[in-house]
């Protein structure tokens, strides 16, 4: 029979090593998930993966004019020999409403935007372009999301540069802010 231990008033018999790993786990993992974050931040953008896209022409597509005073958007019409920008958005999307703002500055500027709005329609297009502008020269409604995958677009907003012979030079994902005009700009060819 074992022999009982005596505690002093006071005082507490010590955690067991495993009652201390559970206790610092947390702290642990916060510490481990810290580093990855400054690792993460850290990285060049060299090391950012690029589209399959980039290089490739632009996929056949047609999307019918959202409205019926505007054209809409078609692969062919990126064979002219003007670069512009192929920008997917949607009404429905909050994201697109904080870029717009830039495309309109990109417009100003002399950049041409085309719009694929996905899985949108013309009544919701209306109301979203008289409220936050419409940096677009056509907009092409892909009311199926057809003209998205065979952009290989996941999501929106997108934006791809096309150069004036229908190939993609450039895809960006996400927002178009501030700190991409300049290089949307050169891309383009738009000098001010």
């Amino acid at each position: 029979m074992g022999e009982a231990l005596a505690v002093e008033p006071g005082w507490s018999r010590s955690p067991s090593v495993s009652r201390k790993l559970i206790l610092w786990l947390p702290f642990a993992l916060t510490a481990a998930l810290f580093v990855a974050f400054l690792a993460g931040l850290s990285n060049s953008p060299e090391k950012v993966i690029a589209s399959q896209m980039v290089g490739q022409p632009l996929p056949d597509f047609v999307a019918a004019p959202a409205f019926p005073d505007q054209p809409g958007a078609a692969s062919a019409s990126f064979r002219d020999g003007r670069p512009r920008l192929l920008n997917v958005f949607a009404s429905w999307c909050v994201p697109c409403v904080q870029e717009i703002p830039m495309l309109m500055q990109l417009k100003a500027a002399g950049a041409e935007v085309v719009g694929i709005a996905v899985h949108d329609n013309s009544a919701d297009l209306t109301r979203f372009l008289a409220s936050n502008g419409n940096p677009y020269t056509a907009i092409g409604l892909d009311e199926n999301g057809k003209a998205q995958i065979a952009l290989g677009s996941a999501g929106v907003p997108e934006t791809f540069v096309v150069d004036g012979k229908g190939t993609i030079i450039y895809q960006h994902i996400g927002v178009v802010t501030d700190a991409d005009k300049e290089k949307l700009l050169a891309m383009l060819g738009v000098t001010r």
